[in-house]
């Protein structure tokens, strides 16, 4: 029987499965460019770090002519290169143009707005404090914006430890794939340390890192485990698991359906299943039929938020391709 008498008829083993989950409207954007840009020069097009974190997604890409770097310093000079999905510092983009790389710039829409933000701030004399993960790539992008006048955050205890020039002049800025939760705590105790801090206009944790967190607090307290498909170094995929954690539901990240671990299953009738922003939904489909290759025959699809996200192609290729400038996001 099912430890949270979700219902379930004894002997029934069943997945629900959370919609919206997968792929993020930025994430299918920063995938495209790279696919139309190989179409278009052919290969090699390099693209500055993983195009979005995952692996199945990057290997499949370096498979089609993509070559992956972690610095614009391996690529030829004069080179096709992608910025990925993270966004970068204006440092990377000045030593893009004096090495004369032909830039395809497929930062998210959503980070640029964060980047524009911290530049709009920073002029206007603000102390910026940017909530994120030390190293993250896109904390390291929007560090790079007003470094002199940006501190990062990653918890609690630092928040404690912050201080201002300034305490009449701050604004908070975050990641765009936080854990709401954490988030909120951190807010709340920068507000009590600087009572005049100001808020991004628009709240910055992006609309799909959102809903995925709401669906999985939604559904997640009906299974006995909840399994999140996404690369472990995936922000948004982890934090699913944490939120996951955080309800009192045993949660595993798993890149595919081969890290699937027997004892994460024994004794479980309802097995919950999502996948972060940037995970294929043809892993989604593989570890379904992996689940009920173990008996877990019965599938119900669980829909809690619609999203009809759509993002243009970035100005270099959308001259290019004016066919294809919108782009929507699959569920």
């Amino acid at each position: 029987m099912s430890r949270n008498g979700a219902g379930v008829p004894a002997g029934t083993k069943k997945v629900l499965l959370l919609t919206p989950r997968g792929f993020c409207a930025g994430v299918v954007r920063a995938i495209d460019v790279v696919q139309i840009a190989l179409e278009l020069y052919g290969a090699p097009i390099y693209v500055r770090r993983e195009i979005v974190h995952n692996r199945h997604v990057v290997d499949d890409l370096r498979a089609r002519g993509a070559i992956f770097v972690e610095e614009l310093s391996e690529a030829p000079e004069g080179a096709r290169v992608i910025f990925s999905a993270h966004g970068v510092s204006p440092a990377v983009r000045v030593e893009a143009r004096q090495r004369g790389l032909h830039v395809i710039d497929a930062t998210c829409p959503l980070v640029t707005k964060v980047h524009l933000e911290a530049v709009r701030f920073a002029r206007l004399g603000f102390s910026i404090v940017l909530i994120g993960h030390k190293d993250h790539d896109e904390v390291v992008g929007t560090l790079g914006e007003a470094p002199d006048s940006t501190v990062l955050v990653s918890n609690l205890g630092e928040v404690d430890q912050l201080t201002v020039p300034d305490p009449s002049r701050v604004v908070y800025l975050t990641q765009t794939t936080l854990s709401l939760d954490e988030t909120r705590d951190i807010v709340a105790r920068l507000k009590e340390r600087f009572p005049a801090i100001q808020a991004p206009p628009a709240q910055d944790i992006c609309y799909a890192t959102e809903n995925r967190q709401v669906a999985v607090k939604a559904v997640a307290p009906r299974a006995d485990v909840l399994l999140v498909v996404g690369s472990r170094n995936s922000s948004n995929s982890r934090r699913l698991v944490e939120v996951c954690a955080g309800i009192g539901v045993p949660a595993y990240l798993l890149d595919d359906c081969g890290e699937v671990r027997p004892e994460w299953l024994e004794g479980v009738s309802t097995v919950a299943v999502t996948a972060g922003a940037s995970a294929p939904e043809n892993l989604v489909q593989e570890l379904i039929e992996a689940l009920q290759e173990q008996g877990f025959a019965e599938l119900e699809e669980v829909q809690v938020k619609d999203e009809d996200v759509r993002f243009s192609l970035p100005p270099e290729l959308a001259r290019r391709e004016p066919a294809l400038t919108n782009i929507a996001a699959p569920l």
